[in-house]
């Protein structure tokens, strides 16, 4: 395909891009448990515009309450998470030029899941009102309350430990370097997945039962406040990666390549691995643990654009996904929801073990 032919259908497909992040969020606020078309979501947005406001105050009505308060926060928490996640995971498969890294797969995720299911269980355990800890698992404290930040620091810190521990058992071999990284981060899973077990088989009943649910993942308890930290998470990272895009792509042509080129090979590696095991963290604290997007995104943005490496679409197509993949979780059973990272990972698992049969 010549240059000029392929600038045009990369343009065509942002354009067509554009109006699917603009026309997923009101189509996706339609679907759930309670009946809500299209049009009462388009009524809804459009009575809460600035100059349909006049000076008799009209409450807002049930729709209107379920769209904004409940579908509409849950509908970005998804974005964000998508996002992250395809973010993450492309940066993953980059600095470590391993075509199956994956948050989930690399080990980060359980780590941050053990470290917020120790935070769990410390509030539970009395050292924290009890109080505080609906609070926190409900989503009504304020994002910036410590209650609230206590999860993603527990997280971060179990991220920040599974990655130096993949990397201490990864070697600097640069031949066997790739390939022990993922058997790394595989058996860094398995071992911060049964610590995880661990720890809750010793708290309490009551916190068991609100971990399992979180642990598979699920935007049940989105709010608005607690949208904020993950969304300034995300976009801020997405922005770092965006500047040293140049030196993480240098990357991919090889560790000798990028030293000539001026990179600091091992710098950016770390850094580039703590950067992703902060967004997993936040993302993990937020709606706990979802497998494989990381994994299968960037995969596609390649299929579709050979060649290129387009973070801010990587970021759109994953949280486009995830957007309908929460969609899918809320209609698929008649009276309940099922867990986002049930879905996930059975489409995952089928897209791992493509990309093993096909890897040469």
């Amino acid at each position: 395909m010549s240059p000029v032919k392929d600038h045009r259908r990369y343009q065509f497909f942002l354009l067509i891009l554009a109006i699917l992040a603009a026309m997923s969020p009101i189509a996706a606020a339609s679907f759930g448990a309670a009946s809500v078309n299209f049009t009462d979501v388009l009524s809804s947005i459009i009575q809460r515009l600035p100059w349909q406001d006049d000076l008799v105050f009209h409450p807002a009505s049930i729709t209107e309450r379920i769209v904004f308060e409940l579908r509409f926060p849950r509908i970005m928490l998804a974005f964000v998470a998508g996002a992250g996640l395809a973010l993450a995971g492309s940066v993953l498969q980059t600095v470590t030029r391993n075509p199956l890294a994956d948050p989930y797969l690399f080990g980060i995720s359980s780590g941050a899941s053990f470290g917020a299911v120790v935070v769990f269980s410390l509030l539970s355990s009395g050292l924290f009102a009890q109080a505080d800890l609906l609070a926190l698992s409900s989503g009504q404290l304020a994002w910036w309350s410590w209650q609230n930040l206590l999860l993603p620091i527990g997280a971060f810190a179990g991220a920040s430990l599974s990655v130096l521990l993949v990397l201490s058992l990864s070697g600097l071999g640069r031949s066997s370097q790739i390939e022990r990284m993922l058997l790394s981060g595989v058996a860094t899973s398995f071992l911060f997945g049964s610590l995880t077990s661990l720890v809750l088989y010793f708290s309490s009943p009551q916190a068991t039962a609100s971990v399992l649910f979180w642990t598979l993942g699920s935007f049940a308890k989105a709010s608005w406040a607690g949208v904020v930290l993950p969304s300034v998470i995300v976009i801020s990272s997405l922005v770092i990666i965006l500047v040293f895009k140049r030196q993480i792509v240098a990357l991919q042509a090889g560790d000798e390549t990028a030293h000539t080129l001026g990179v600091n090979v091992a710098k950016l590696r770390l850094n580039m691995l703590l950067l992703c095991s902060l967004i997993t963290a936040i993302l993990v604290a937020s709606c706990g643990g979802i497998g494989f997007v990381g994994l299968m995104i960037p995969h596609c943005v390649r299929l579709l654009f050979p060649g290129r490496q387009p973070m801010v679409v990587t970021a759109i197509i994953g949280g486009l996904f995830m957007v309908w993949i929460d969609v899918i979780a809320r209609c698929i059973l008649g009276n309940q929801e099922l867990p986002v990272g049930i879905i996930t990972a059975a489409i995952g698992s089928v897209f791992f073990l493509f990309i093993l049969r096909h890897r040469r």
